[in-house]
């Protein structure tokens, strides 16, 4: 799994024009783990909550969440913060959130072994 985070600065609004700051992930899979993600049915397992700084106050919580779909066949997900220290938190947490994932595919690639504990 290749991992590739670039910050940007976007400027949005008709009339009021407002300064984001936009962090771009997108994730390349190995073969092997796009096997284990759709053999498991891993695509619709959520990552990470995450609300962006254009959220409207009644917009739902799950359309913003970040999921194992989302970052196959190499899409760039995109994600909105309102200043440049809120998108280094974002992508320190995008970071986690990846290596737990790595560990987390290698532990779904096989299925466990018998076990025998004497007590």
């Amino acid at each position: 799994m290749r991992a590739a985070i670039s910050h940007h600065t976007v400027r949005k609004g008709l009339l009021l024009k407002t300064t984001y700051y936009e962090v771009h992930l997108s994730v390349a899979f190995t073969h092997e783990e796009k096997q284990i993600i759709r053999q498991r049915g891993l695509l619709k397992t959520k990552l990470l909550d995450r609300r962006p700084a254009n959220a409207k106050n009644d917009a739902r919580d799950d359309k913003f969440e970040l999921r194992v779909g989302h970052l196959m066949d190499e899409r760039t997900d995109r994600f909105l913060c309102a200043t440049p220290s809120q998108a280094k938190i974002y992508e320190e947490n995008l970071l986690d959130v990846l290596g737990q994932m790595k560990v987390w595919l290698d532990d779904n690639a096989e299925t466990g072994t018998r076990t025998v504990v004497e007590f």
